[in-house]
């Protein structure tokens, strides 16, 4: 009988700490062993001239989340997975969201139905808030992060989901009490309808006015507003998808001022700019690029690469939010014709954040390999309770790798891509830096391009607290590679 089931021989081995040249000992879906030398596999994957890193977690995606009436997501589980296991992908964390009215509980049982035996890679739930009641904040709430849903987000945004300053101080109320971690969306709700009905009494209603409708003041603002409630309440937040300068210097105050604040940040604010948005002439086409918060402009690229290499930011994220562009049910429907308040918030991402960070961070010397494999894959895991079983190659971690070609170029299609959507808005960029195989549990799940693995390979992972949701009066967090 072979001592390994597989052998991962002749790579190099990065993670957030250490580069070494090692082989890789695989059994029942875990690795057991990382030696100069190993021998006894019954299956060997040459890994020479190749980088053997841990799978990618993406910690912030949608899938299959309800429409409430608008287009729905291109991306339903089965796709979103897909797309993520190409990209090098081997967790995701999407999110169970609440729409106003419902029993919270529900709607995570309900969320349930949309993934089972649909997912190629293992996936998490995140909460979404959206109705602070008595009874979600007094018994659901608490009872579902005891259950494993130990993060939850809440929105200063968007009519359906917004929550006033006073509903913000319970949730993190309750938060603290409860040990869950909160993700919070920082635009602020008032100002952008105020420059919302502005900009279309003066017929300015292209997509492009998407980004002068929430400039970088509203997300500052928001962002400071919630920091303000988080210290109120001591509780830690992670602030997503921070877009420029501004709302990146409120999250360092912060942590300068000694408070638990941490910063996702995602490709489009390192890729998109925008006049991307402007499209054709100011036609609709701009619509592929409209997310929330916008892709800003060059100068805020230098801001988040500055906030990634002195650490305010921990986790590079998609915010993968796939929505179709062509047709009545994409960005291209009617009423997103006669607006950009009705153009989809979002875009396509979960397979191409590795190699855009990968090229524009490590190729270009802006951040190391063990930084890339922090922000992709170990502070996900560290964060969001899945650590040590997730985030890095070492023994009695779950043998979720990836192999990456560090030299490979490729130019980003959507020819190339495996999501459901009919864009990709990196269309034409070109990379260094390539995933040619991705490991799940010890099993190829795909390979040079090709998906091998099956629906239902993935399963869902209860996720333990988070040592970042402690209170800072109760002590600090673990230590943070890369961060």
């Amino acid at each position: 009988m072979s001592e390994f089931d597989t052998i991962i021989r002749g790579g190099t081995v990065v993670t957030a700490s250490d580069t070494v040249r090692a082989d890789v000992g695989i059994r029942g879906g875990r690795i057991v062993a990382v030696a100069e030398s190993l021998t006894g596999g019954a299956k060997e994957i040459d890994a020479s001239g190749l980088l053997v890193m841990p799978g990618g977690i993406d910690s912030h995606v949608h899938l299959a989340q309800p429409a409430f009436g608008g287009p729905a997501m291109a991306d339903d589980f089965e796709s979103g997975t897909r797309s993520a296991i190409a990209g090098g992908n081997t967790t995701v964390l999407p999110f169970a969201l609440q729409p106003r009215g419902a029993s919270l509980r529900q709607s995570v049982m309900d969320y349930h139905k949309e993934a089972e035996g649909k997912c190629y890679c293992d996936y998490g739930f995140h909460l979404i808030i959206s109705d602070p009641t008595a009874s979600v904040l007094g018994q659901e709430l608490p009872a579902l992060v005891e259950d494993g849903y130990t993060s939850f987000k809440v929105f200063m945004t968007y009519d359906d989901l917004v929550l006033n300053d006073r509903q913000l101080l319970d949730v993190f109320d309750c938060a603290r009490g409860c040990g869950a971690l909160v993700m919070v969306h920082c635009e602020g709700y008032d100002a952008i309808r105020f420059m919302t009905q502005k900009l279309e009494a003066a017929g300015k209603t292209a997509p492009y006015y998407h980004g002068t409708s929430r400039p970088q003041s509203v997300e500052r603002e928001a962002t400071h507003r919630a920091i303000s409630h988080a210290e109120l309440t001591d509780v830690p937040i992670m602030v997503v998808h921070v877009s420029g300068r501004e709302p990146m210097e409120q999250i360092r105050w912060a942590q300068q001022k000694g408070l638990k604040v941490y910063g996702e940040t995602c490709p489009q604010y390192v890729a998109l700019t925008a006049e991307d948005m402007k499209g054709l002439n100011m036609d609709e086409s701009g619509g592929k690029y409209v997310c929330s918060p916008p892709p800003r402009d060059h100068a805020s690229w230098d801001a988040i690469w500055e906030g990634i290499r002195t650490g305010v930011f921990q986790t590079f994220s998609s915010d993968h939010c796939a929505f179709y562009y062509e047709g009545e049910m994409g960005k291209l429907n009617p009423k997103a014709r006669t607006s950009f308040r009705w153009v989809p918030n979002g875009i396509p991402g979960v397979e191409t954040r590795m190699q855009i960070l990968f090229s524009k961070g490590v190729v270009e010397g802006r951040i190391t390999l063990n930084e890339f494999v922090a922000l992709t894959s170990t502070n996900h895991a560290k964060i969001y309770g899945l650590y040590p079983k997730k985030g890095s190659i070492a023994p009695g971690f779950d043998a979720d790798i990836v192999l990456w070609d560090a030299n490979r170029k490729e130019t980003i299609t959507q020819s190339l891509m495996h999501h459901a959507a009919d864009y990709t808005p990196y269309e034409g960029m070109v990379v260094t830096g390539w995933p040619v195989m991705t490991l799940l549990r010890g099993k190829v799940m795909a390979e040079d391009r090709r998906i091998v693995g099956a629906p239902g390979d993935g399963g869902f992972l209860k996720r333990e607290l988070s040592p970042y949701a402690v209170p800072a009066g109760s002590g600090g967090a673990m230590g943070m590679a890369g961060a």
